[in-house]
């Protein structure tokens, strides 16, 4: 009897191509936890002015987004994962050593701007335009790339209020410190809505969802 593997359209048996912006262990940590290989998924880098660029012209089938989407076109799983908040700075910053930072405190430094087509709402998240207490949040520098970002905090005293995934990709001389009274942001996986959706993406999607529901129970 013939293998349905082998016979199957190419299509079919394709890696899943799922979008990524920066570190990859985020999303091989919530492949794993779904029970799937990571070595079974192709990653797809997208750039943070175009986030949904990859999903839209068909060159991924999902990808990793954090917060919610308003989006049309898009749509969300359930969340699969948390990613805590940091603050990056380079290692001579003043705040570089602390063990945990207050977004009080980080509002005293320039920070970065919305990026390109990103989508402000959710950059209002990541970066917000003021602290909970009310000081404004100077949101100054372009955002381009990880590398744009690094020269920029190498030779200015800015921060960007990010994530602690990040830290995996850092180069020595720049830091990730934890912001303790910022909350970890969801991490969903996305897709095109009105587009058929890959059945291994499709099987990713519901397998990360149920991971991270026994993750919490």
């Amino acid at each position: 009897m013939t293998e349905p593997l082998l016979t199957a359209p190419p299509e079919a048996t394709r890696p899943v191509r799922l979008g990524i912006h920066g570190a990859p262990h985020l999303a091989s940590g919530i492949i794993t936890a779904a029970g799937h290989d990571p070595q079974d998924v192709e990653f797809v880098p997208y750039d943070v002015a175009e986030p949904f660029r990859p999903l839209r012209e068909h060159t991924a089938d999902i990808m990793i987004v954090k917060y919610a989407l308003r989006e049309a076109d898009i749509a969300l799983s359930r969340p699969v994962a948390f990613d805590g908040r940091a603050l990056i700075v380079a290692a001579d910053h003043p705040l570089a050593d602390r063990a945990t930072v207050s977004v009080e405190e980080a509002a005293r430094y320039d920070a970065f701007s919305c990026p390109g087509d990103f989508p402000p709402y959710v950059w209002d998240e990541v970066v917000p335009p003021r602290t909970p207490a009310g000081t404004p949040v100077r949101r100054v520098h372009p955002m381009t790339t990880v590398e744009g970002m690094v020269e920029i905090l190498s030779t200015t005293r800015a921060v960007h209020l990010s994530f602690r995934s990040l830290e995996a990709i850092l180069p020595p001389h720049i830091r990730a410190v934890p912001v303790h009274d910022l909350p970890p942001a969801p991490v969903t996986l996305a897709w095109l809505r009105d587009a058929p959706l890959h059945p291994k993406a499709a099987a990713l999607v519901a397998d990360a969802e149920r991971g991270a529901e026994r993750s919490t129970r």
